[in-house]
């Protein structure tokens, strides 16, 4: 067993940065010693045992800690393709919506969306506008016409971003998340167009509201928002 400990100690064995590189190393050192002494097998199968073990419970904290803790953890892609890194939005209030050009509410959440971001952008509110297809197949156009018909129709100055999936196993990471730290009434899924998510300046999901919840409904809440921003 010492001469086991001598061989693990040296230098040569410790170059690695990597504790788990560490670790195999030291395994195959004590599995090319038990060929010459039976009398460590049991040892070696406790000694992997543990140390396995350790490499598990360090993969789940790494995993835990890769978790996303805000809003600003995601990477999205805008209209063009672009990545957008939503951290750039630290400080501001968000106001984050999956749109329709052929919805029933597309009319009325347009145009009050229009009016609350020209009121409140100077403030620090962002709306941020994920078109979706999911409900009715009401969202059929590219991108491009996507946001053509919003800015040309409702004078939207907002970002539009990637079309995306808000429900489903392929839905938008962004979304996932979204509607794991806000539920709705009859479960997490989202119900239809112009579903909105309130998030306050540090990333956090702060509200949700319903698709027929008008924009201009939930101004008091974003104002008390601004107003601790």
């Amino acid at each position: 067993m010492a001469n086991i400990q001598h061989m693990c100690a040296l230098d040569g064995w410790r170059c690695s940065k990597s504790p788990y590189i560490q670790i195999y190393i030291y395994i195959a050192v004590i599995q090319v010693v038990s060929l010459h002494n039976n009398r460590v097998v049991i040892l070696i199968s406790q000694f992997r045992a543990a140390i396995f073990s350790q490499i598990k419970i360090g993969s789940s904290m790494a995993t835990a800690s890769d978790k996303p803790k805000s809003v600003h953890d995601f990477t999205v892609k805008d209209a063009k393709g672009n990545d957008v890194n939503l951290s750039q939005y630290k400080g501001k209030v968000l106001l984050i919506v999956n749109v329709a050009s052929q919805c029933g509410l597309t009319n009325s959440n347009y145009t009050e969306l229009a009016k609350l971001y020209e009121k409140y952008k100077d403030q620090g509110l962002e709306i941020l506008a994920f078109p979706c297809n999911q409900f009715g197949s009401q969202e059929p156009g590219t991108n491009e016409e996507i946001v053509e018909f919003a800015c040309t129709k409702f004078k939207a100055e907002y970002p539009i971003f990637d079309k995306v999936k808000v429900n489903g196993s392929d839905a938008n990471p962004l979304y996932k998340y979204l509607k794991s730290s806000k539920g709705g009434i009859f479960g997490d899924g989202i119900k239809w167009n112009f579903t909105k998510f309130l998030v306050d300046e540090n990333g956090n999901v702060v509200d949700r509201y319903a698709p027929t919840t008008s924009p201009l409904s939930i101004e008091k809440d974003i104002k008390k928002l601004l107003e601790k921003a």
